[in-house]
């Protein structure tokens, strides 16, 4: 069965390299000219010694044109194998080339949840280094098991024809060979897998290690990471020397049962010719195929190794590959234009792990271009809710409606061409400035950009910068302060100019001075957008339409600032709060416990 399913697998992933057939088949055209180029040397060679063998002195001519033959010969291979060299790395570089982006589009498409429980560099290697690992599946083993198929089946057809008796003599021990083949192909390719996973593990610490380098130098760990980089690397090697150590056994019995094989048929050559039963010129030929058949026998002993290899790899991208999306369109999904931005929750439950909900039956209504604001303590469920709206996560249970029609039924892309997020964990590109602000975009113009800038009060600081709107940032903007940070991100929503806003913690990184230029942004672009405002700085919140307080996944009070400061609440205590400290923080949040009802659902 598990054959079978290695058959199936191989073979899928050649499916993949049938865009390069042309290169494949010019690669198997010139390894079959190179396996008769070799199958001709011996017999001229065979040839020649006849010649010599007789001392007939004109015969030189004839002994000339086997010469310039067996010239011609070795000149085709050479040819032959400069050509197949080539075509067969043309095919097999596109390939790998072809199956990295297959691998890193699938993974665009799964939904978040599948990156939560994976580290970056373990995907990285499985996006880079396991598909390099099928170059020498296309470029060598393919090739060469054809090549040596080719030449294993002419080269025993040739013995038998020069002497059925020594011929039969080299067989007897290639059952031997082709049984050590088979079971060193089931001890070595877990081992191969294996050692594939700790060299992803060794990617992801590495990866996280440069991502954490500030962390790192700042709390004096560079001596621990070290250590735990070393023993990562350790293990990668001591498991590729462990499977490698199998084929320091293993390669050696192939080689010693082809020697045994040669030992075997010479002596029983040199009997046979004692008695007369075979001519030198036929022994000699027979002796030169027969160094050739130990060739394809070697080789395709080495070539068990690569292809094990191989295999590991193609498992484990195909792990990857049968993974689908939890999200997932339907069949001919509604593709909308704008929207008009209204946005129902019709009791919501959702969970990341089974039984612990997030969110308990929350329901609201946003109408087109009013402005929502959900506050309450961390882990409430609050950005959960901007997950949900992004269709990044679906519903456990009950509906959430865009424009009064289920969002299971619109086109990811539709969806997302409608709604703008500014997130709370911000990422930028190591690109510029405008780069970054017209990201979601398709060729703004650059008068477009600086508007959006503009927006979102970032124009200043931005101007300031030695190159203004083409300074590169670094990688996930290093060299920007949060709140600058927080206004390319809101520049580069803006940009977008979508019905839907939503706003997660948009000012939760900025001083009081970049709040207040971030509020003036904030008034004046959701006057036209439907805006969800996820805050815990209320200021940033007083004149929304309506402040839903979320506490255990449920709301728990709904209302105006007003109505809400009236209930004296969870929410007035809140705000009290705030007025007396000037601001209010995550621990200042959670510091309400006691649940209280005010208008609530």
């Amino acid at each position: 069965m598990k054959e079978k399913k290695t058959t199936a697998l191989l073979f899928k992933m050649l499916s993949y390299a049938r865009p390069y057939w042309k290169f494949m088949l010019l690669t198997v055209i010139s390894v079959v000219m190179i396996s008769l180029s070799q199958l001709v040397a011996p017999m001229l060679v065979r040839e020649m010694v006849a010649l010599v063998t007789t001392a007939d002195l004109e015969l030189v001519r004839k002994a000339l044109m086997i010469g310039i033959w067996l010239a011609l010969a070795y000149l085709g291979k050479s040819l032959f194998q400069g050509a197949r060299t080539y075509f067969a790395h043309r095919a097999a570089w596109d390939f790998v080339s072809d199956v990295r982006i297959r691998l890193y589009k699938h993974m665009q498409d799964l939904s978040l949840g599948f990156f939560h429980n994976r580290q970056v560099g373990q995907l990285l290697s499985r996006v880079v280094n396991d598909p390099a690992n099928l170059e020498v599946l296309i470029a060598h083993v393919v090739p060469d098991i054809i090549v040596n198929i080719v030449l294993l089946v002419g080269i025993l057809v040739l013995l038998f024809f020069i002497n059925p008796i020594l011929a039969g003599i080299s067989m007897i021990f290639l059952p031997l060979i082709f049984i050590s083949i088979y079971r060193y192909s089931k001890i070595v390719r877990p081992l191969f897998k294996e050692s594939q996973q700790s060299l992803s593990e060794l990617n992801a610490v590495v990866a996280e290690d440069i991502s954490g380098i500030r962390e790192i130098q700042a709390f004096n760990k560079q001596g621990k990471e070290s250590e735990r980089v070393t023993d990562h690397s350790v293990r990668y090697a001591n498991r590729i020397m462990f499977a490698l150590t199998k084929g320091a056994i293993y390669h050696p019995q192939i080689d010693f049962l082809n020697n045994l094989t040669s030992a075997a048929v010479l002596a029983a050559g040199g009997v046979l010719a004692a008695y007369g039963r075979v001519d030198v010129a036929d022994l000699v030929a027979f002796m030169l195929y027969l160094g050739l058949l130990q060739g394809p026998v070697s080789t395709l002993g080495r070539l068990n190794e690569d292809f094990q290899t191989a295999m590991a790899s193609i498992e484990r991208i195909e792990e990857i590959l049968e993974i689908r999306s939890k999200v997932t369109e339907i069949p001919d999904a509604f593709r909308p234009g704008r929207l008009r931005g209204e946005v129902r929750f019709e009791k919501v439950d959702f969970s990341y792990v089974e039984d612990a909900d997030v969110l308990n039956k929350v329901s609201f209504v946003l109408e087109p271009g009013k402005m929502i604001a959900i506050v309450g303590p961390t882990g409430a469920g609050k950005s959960t809710i901007a997950n949900l709206m992004m269709r990044f996560y679906d519903p456990d249970e009950g509906r959430i409606l865009l424009d009064e029609r289920d969002i299971s039924e619109y086109s990811l892309q539709g969806i997302r061409d409608n709604i703008s997020i500014v997130m709370q964990d911000i990422f930028l590109f190591n690109g510029t400035v405008s780069e970054n602000i017209a990201y979601g975009v398709d060729e703004p113009s650059e008068e477009d950009v600086r508007r959006a800038a503009d927006m979102a009060r970032a124009t200043d600081f931005i101007n300031e910068m030695p190159e203004g709107f083409n300074t590169i940032i670094g990688e996930r903007g290093v060299k920007l302060s949060g709140g600058q940070k927080q206004r390319l991100s809101i520049a580069r929503a803006l940009l977008r100019n979508t019905p839907i806003l939503i706003l997660d913690e948009a000012t939760a990184a900025v001083d009081m001075y970049t709040e207040r230029l971030i509020q003036q942004a904030i008034d004046e672009v959701v006057k036209d957008r439907s805006t969800v405002v996820i805050a815990h700085r209320l200021s940033t919140i007083m004149h929304a339409d309506e402040i839903l307080y979320l506490d255990g996944g449920r709301i728990t009070e709904r209302g105006t600032h007003e109505q809400l400061l009236a209930c004296d609440g969870s929410y007035a205590m809140l705000w009290r709060q705030a007025e007396i400290s000037g601001k209010v923080s995550d621990t200042d949040i959670e510091m309400i416990m006691e649940e209280r009802s005010c208008m609530s659902i």
